[in-house]
């Protein structure tokens, strides 16, 4: 359903229909999270899933990202941090796996971590670009915070995998 919804979020975006942007951006992470609870709960687990689901939320905060940079909502760097990251990641697990051996989708708590900031603050921009809230000063420190992460978690997962990949892991 997230996939479905990337679409219509940033097409909203760029309309300024940010209300609604932000109605659907909140309708895919519930489902993100019905999703997540229905797996664990009848261990629904299969190697599709495994990477449809880590796409879907790479479509959906890449894509949104973009677009609030493209719409000057953001800021351009900021943006291309999140981008950079994620292009790092997925060029380094089809490294790896094609290299070293099929990639098991493990997260970290920093990249956990890194994910949620990045949500609440795409959630905070499209509220305070559709309805004046929260105070500016909270996006910005929330910022600072996924542009944190963001290092963080990027090179937390080079390293990790460099580990692994030198061991044969």
């Amino acid at each position: 359903m997230r996939i479905v919804l990337v679409a219509p979020i940033l097409l909203l975006i760029l309309n300024n229909s940010f209300g609604w942007a932000l109605a659907l951006f909140c309708l895919a992470g519930f489902s993100d999270g019905i999703d997540g609870y229905l797996a664990k709960r009848y261990n629904w687990h299969t190697r599709l899933g495994a990477l449809l689901d880590p796409l879907a939320d790479k479509l959906l905060v890449a894509g949104t990202f973009i677009t609030l940079a493209y719409t000057q909502d953001i800021p351009l760097w900021l943006a291309a941090a999140v981008i950079l990251r994620d292009v790092i990641i997925v060029a380094g697990a089809a490294a790896y796996n094609f290299l070293v051996k099929p990639v098991q989708g493990e997260p970290t708590r920093i990249s956990k971590l890194n994910t949620t900031l990045q949500l609440l603050f795409l959630v905070f921009v499209l509220g305070r670009a559709g309805f004046g809230w929260p105070e500016e000063i909270s996006i910005t420190v929330l910022g600072a915070a996924v542009l944190a992460t963001v290092v963080i978690s990027g090179v937390d997962y080079v390293l990790s995998w460099s580990r692994r990949a030198r061991r044969g892991e």
